[in-house]
């Protein structure tokens, strides 16, 4: 019989108390085990009837989220430290229990589920794989499956509460309908038929519909958190939108010729949306918007720089003139004050205003070298 995972408990970021959690992770450690052991079983019975090429890519599946229960127990037995947790610990440990695996990559699309729905996706994948190998022994065995058919049900009932509203009546139906097939089913294993024929198919459409119902789950919890990543991006770029178009109407009153970028309009990227197919695409678009923001900033930011910049030479030079004392020469400071007056003016011609910065320096230049000729 295929082992079945232990329960979890607790919430994300709930401290579990010790005793809970070492008898999770004594379970937990167990069913680790002995799920390599069937999946190793499974790979042999498959290689010697010839059909390892059929369940290859369940097999993979199956060993891919084993290894990702593996290292997260193991992350978490880490922190266990033998019992010596406290409050923090303990909380880390449920965030480790109920929050994303990583290290899944191989998963369909990239898949990322929690440490329990890891494990319930295994176990319906070695049920279906003992199923599909015909491992599940003789006569006894079909009141066994009838039984675990009733329990995978409960989980799907579970599952289909899950649902978002709008698609909720389909699962419901399609739950409907494995109920009604297994109790037809064992009402005919009551009256003593042989259903074995009937359980196999049954047990592979429950175990197809839970794995679909927990991807679907799965997914849909990323795109909550790409929602939440959506919100903070677009709260963020619509300040900066608001200091952008500041930046941009400073810019355009200091200096001439100014940059002329076009500030991105946020609510034109229109509402955020909440479903998987469409949030990635919108996360793109703001990603876009925010480059652009990017470009545009550090475009005026360089043309206030440049005046700033200029102003800051001309005062350099004329400190400069003062220690060669050469400053109140009728030359240097006529050619002080144009320069002065022009980068005072907004909007001040940038072109102007560099080419009067530069006169300063060769009347200074010429000064500095008279100076030097008369002392000599």
């Amino acid at each position: 019989m295929t082992l079945a995972a232990p329960a979890a408990p607790g919430r994300m970021g709930q401290a579990l108390e010790p005793a809970v959690l070492q008898a999770y992770l004594g379970d937990l450690e167990a069913w680790v085990r002995g799920r390599r052991t069937e999946l190793d079983e499974l790979d042999q019975a498959a290689l010697a009837a010839g059909r390892g090429a059929d369940v290859a890519s369940d097999m993979a599946l199956s060993l891919a989220l084993w290894k990702a229960v593996s290292d997260r127990y193991q992350l978490v037995f880490a922190t266990w430290d033998g019992g010596r947790v406290l409050q923090a610990e303990r909380e880390r440990i449920s965030t480790l229990i109920w929050g994303r695996l990583d290290g899944a990559a191989s998963l369909p699309g990239n898949l990322v589920v929690s440490l329990p729905e890891a494990c319930r996706l295994s176990d319906a994948l070695a049920g279906q794989l003992r199923t599909r190998l015909a491992l599940t022994p003789g006569a006894d065995a079909a009141a066994a499956r009838v039984r675990g058919l009733r329990a995978q049900c409960e989980r799907l009932r579970d599952q289909v509460g899950l649902e978002p509203a709008a698609g909720r009546d389909g699962a419901v139906r399609e739950l409907a309908g494995l109920m009604s097939r297994l109790e037809t089913i064992a009402e005919k294993a009551r009256r003593g038929a042989d259903v074995g024929g009937l359980l196999g198919p049954l047990e592979i459409d429950a175990t197809r519909f839970e794995r679909d119902l927990i991807v679907g789950n799965a997914r849909r919890r990323e795109a909550r958190g790409q929602v939440q990543q959506a919100r903070e991006l677009r709260a963020d770029l619509e300040a900066r939108e608001a200091a952008l178009a500041s930046l941009a109407d400073t810019c355009v009153r200091t200096v001439e010729p100014a940059p002329r970028y076009a500030v991105p309009d946020v609510d034109a990227l229109g509402p955020i949306p909440n479903t998987p197919e469409a949030i990635g695409p919108y996360l793109q678009r703001l990603d876009r918007v925010g480059q652009a923001m990017s470009l545009a900033q550090e475009k005026y930011a360089a043309a206030l720089a440049d005046l700033t910049d200029l102003t800051q030479l001309l005062d350099a030079y004329v400190a400069k003139a003062r220690a060669l004392g050469v400053a109140d020469r009728g030359d240097l400071r006529e050619s002080e004050r144009q320069a002065r007056q022009v980068l005072g003016r907004r909007p001040a011609p940038i072109a102007v205003c560099r080419q009067l910065v530069t006169t300063y320096q060769t009347w200074l230049t010429q000064a500095g070298t008279a100076s030097h000729q008369e002392t000599a």
